[in-house]
């Protein structure tokens, strides 16, 4: 016996997105040819954008120049070290 619901027969028989919810249970919306719904990314063209136009970079600490400075200041100061231990 199903429950009675006001989606259509073709929704109901539809495939499910199956993605995790923040209450860790699945989504169980209506999946795209993608394989999820529309709120989990099955649209096309979804996604974050790259570099500092993502809310998720804030302070470029692990940015490629950021790595590269620490690298070269790491150098210097082991150089440093070198030359003091000499004297």
């Amino acid at each position: 016996m199903s429950l009675p619901t006001q989606e259509p027969w073709q929704l109901r028989q539809a495939a499910r997105c199956l993605a995790r919810t923040r209450r860790q249970t699945l989504c169980q919306s209506p999946a795209t040819r993608h394989g999820r719904c529309r709120l989990h990314g099955g649209a096309a063209g979804t996604g974050a954008p790259s570099g500092e136009l993502n809310g998720m970079w804030r302070h470029g600490y692990y940015s490629y120049h950021a790595i590269e400075m620490r690298r070269t200041i790491r150098e210097l100061m082991r150089d440093a070290r070198e030359t003091i231990a000499t004297f």
